[in-house]
């Protein structure tokens, strides 16, 4: 790797095919980056059941609102589209009045069947709501992200994502005329903050007033990746020899 970088040419002196591979990869994962921005907006960006990105999102998915139960909380958020106005209120209802069974029975279960099922009960890793056992795990107060998922998605985050920054500030390292200062920070930026992300997710889950932090860290290495890509992928092609 020494060798390869110490005798290396920058981009613009790249053969067209070596060019050609670098900018195939680099504007894939810039799509790939746009479309988990897009997918955060559509899932943590719809917790508190409005669109678009908030502290309050953040809250509510990692810390829970402690006061509502996780299935309210899902029924005027993410899944407000999945029943009617006077299903979900029937639901909300029975949970607020401490999901019995025999309520699940009389007033809910019909309910879930005609709304639910085809999700709940048939995709794997989804809650099973069949059953009253497997409802009444959603109906409980909503206290966020578990631990056991939260070091799940954790562990995925940072290594498929250093991963990803691990290529495209190889293929930064080769661009030239950058102050030596600005390219050193601009490489370490997305690790830092990817850390940073993971770090501010586990200390929301106990202290709500952090979520600002993760909201901080994403737009530090969303933005430190876009200048690596947009700075390489000039270079390979428009930059003068």
């Amino acid at each position: 790797m020494k060798d390869l970088i110490s005798n290396s040419k920058p981009l613009s002196e790249l053969p067209v095919a070596v060019k050609a591979l670098f900018t195939g990869y680099l504007v894939v994962v810039g799509l790939g980056l746009l479309m988990s921005f897009a997918q955060i907006l559509l899932t943590h960006g719809m917790a508190d059941g409005k669109f678009g990105l908030s502290i309050d999102d953040i809250v509510y998915s990692y810390y829970g609102t402690r006061g509502n139960s996780r299935l309210e909380v899902k029924l005027n958020g993410t899944m407000k589209d999945k029943a009617s106005t006077a299903d979900r209120a029937q639901i909300i209802k029975w949970v607020r009045n401490d999901s019995p069974q025999s309520g699940w029975n009389a007033q809910v279960k019909d309910i879930v069947y005609r709304n639910c099922i085809k999700c709940h009960g048939m995709i794997p890793g989804l809650a099973d709501f069949r059953t009253f056992e497997g409802i009444k795990k959603m109906a409980s107060f909503d206290k966020g992200i578990t631990i056991n998922a939260l070091t799940r998605v954790s562990h995925i985050h940072l290594f498929g994502i250093a991963f990803i920054f691990f290529f495209i500030a190889l293929i930064f390292s080769f661009t030239e005329k950058i102050n030596q200062t600005l390219k050193v920070l601009s490489i370490a930026m997305p690790f830092a903050f990817l850390v940073f992300d993971i770090l501010s997710w586990w200390m929301t889950k106990f202290i709500p007033g952090i979520a600002i932090l993760t909201i901080a860290a994403g737009f530090g290495y969303a933005l430190s990746s876009a200048f690596m890509i947009t700075t390489s992928l000039y270079q390979m092609w428009f930059l003068k020899k």
